[in-house]
């Protein structure tokens, strides 16, 4: 029992001791602080040592030690940058000051106004901060959403644009009448200039396009298919089998352009005369009588005799007559080949040789006529002589559409910055964005 008690009154004087020690600490640190505050106006050192003197006291009970604290963590607020890390030591503030009227019963004294006016500046500094959160927190929610929206119109956009794209391999210049040329997988096709497709590219591997008209053709060189589409009409056939013209022929040979008045001139295999075809009236052109053309040819000296059996004599050589190209130029073979051997000019009543160089001359219009010379595209005219290049008329383009390569074997066609594809448009990126961001 005595052991017991002499135990206890050694608990109860340590913990006296150990007390009054804690409160001689805790008091140096508090002095300190309001050291720091008041008369150095250090509030960042005054903040460090009050919380040092926090750790060895449980609590505050002096009106005077939390009216220090109050003012001590109302200037650290403002040295804070972050508006959440404010408001925590302002709210440390007004705990601090609301203590102070736990402490001071009597609301006439000086001291205790002053103390309630602080309070309310604290209050209020807490609420502005926090109303401004609010506000930034909005205004984040806000353009999150709006983000989102962004995001979401960007994407509906870009799937919008993927539709409107034209998988193709080339798209080639419009003419005049809004059509062009395209390539894909190597064939050839018709499209117009708001990217419909007119002509599938399926089955031509080679195409010419020429003064309105463009030919599809199922082979690059002696082709046995040709599709004609006449872009004025914008109507397209077949031409007529070549054995049709000529039973012999397996092929339309040499493809000369297509003229402006729609005469087109092939030399086809195995033929001793030129095909020459209207495309215009889907009609093959050919002398209706030989002998009379040829009894008139030999009254104007253009020849010096002719047979029945339409031979030609010129300069003591016979030749098969091969009938008109048009524009007063016929064309000359040798019996034993179905090579051209010369061309006949009305004009001047001489031969264009093929001595020198001349191979074919296609059709004849507005004076002159396209010749391919020792394998070179030139132009002459009814006598022979080289001209300048004949303009078409069709290849200058009038509209407004403009394609786009995207990416390999990707096209887009726009109008006044507007992506278009056959009826469907879809307006520039930005201007997309505006017109659908604010619904």
């Amino acid at each position: 029992m005595i052991k017991l008690l002499l135990t206890f009154f050694c608990f109860i004087s340590f913990t006296l001791t150990n007390a009054q020690s804690n409160a001689d600490i805790a008091n140096v640190y508090l002095k300190r602080a309001k050291e720091a505050a008041e008369t150095n106006a250090n509030y960042k050192e005054a903040l460090d040592q009050f919380e040092k003197g926090l750790k060895f006291v449980d609590s505050i009970s002096d009106k005077n030690i939390v009216t220090l604290a109050s003012l001590i963590y109302y200037e650290n607020y403002q040295l804070q940058t972050d508006d959440k890390e404010k408001i925590e030591f302002l709210k440390k503030s007004e705990t601090y000051s609301r203590k102070y009227f736990v402490l001071e019963q009597d609301n006439t004294t000086e001291e205790y106004i002053k103390n309630l006016e602080n309070l309310i500046l604290i209050q209020e500094t807490i609420e502005e901060l926090e109303t401004k959160l609010k506000k930034e927190e909005e205004d984040r929610i806000r353009k999150e959403k709006e983000y989102k929206k962004i995001d979401s119109l960007k994407s509906l956009w870009s799937k919008k644009s993927e539709s409107l794209s034209i998988r193709v391999d080339s798209i080639y210049g419009f003419n005049t009448n809004k059509l062009a040329l395209y390539k894909k997988d190597g064939n050839f096709g018709v499209i117009d200039d708001r990217g419909r497709i007119i002509v599938e590219a399926t089955d031509y591997k080679d195409a010419i396009s020429s003064e309105g008209f463009i030919l599809l053709k199922n082979k690059k060189e002696q082709p046995n298919k040709i599709y004609c589409f006449n872009t004025n009409n914008k109507k397209g056939f077949v031409l007529p089998s070549v054995n049709k013209f000529n039973s012999l022929a397996t092929h339309y040979g040499q493809l000369m352009l297509p003229r402006g008045n729609g005469r087109l001139v092939m030399y086809p295999d195995n033929s001793f005369e030129p095909m020459v075809y209207d495309l215009n009236v889907k009609k093959r052109i050919k002398i209706t009588n030989k002998l009379e053309l040829l009894k008139s040819l030999k009254k104007e000296d253009v020849i010096d005799r002719y047979n029945k059996d339409g031979e030609v004599k010129i300069n003591k050589e016979w030749y098969q007559f091969g009938g008109h190209l048009g524009g007063g130029i016929y064309s000359l073979y040798f019996e034993n080949s179905y090579k051209v051997h010369s061309f006949l000019s009305a004009t001047t009543k001489k031969i264009i040789s093929a001595d020198a160089g001349f191979e074919y001359i296609g059709a004849y219009y507005k004076d002159n006529f396209q010749a391919i010379n020792k394998g070179k595209v030139i132009w002459i005219n009814q006598e022979g002589a080289e001209v300048s290049v004949a303009k078409d008329a069709y290849k200058k383009y009038l509209g407004v559409s403009k394609v786009v390569k995207l990416a390999m074997g990707k096209y887009q066609i726009t109008r006044n910055n507007v992506i278009v594809l056959g009826d469907q448009e879809l307006e520039k990126l930005s201007e997309f964005l505006i017109k659908y961001k604010k619904n």
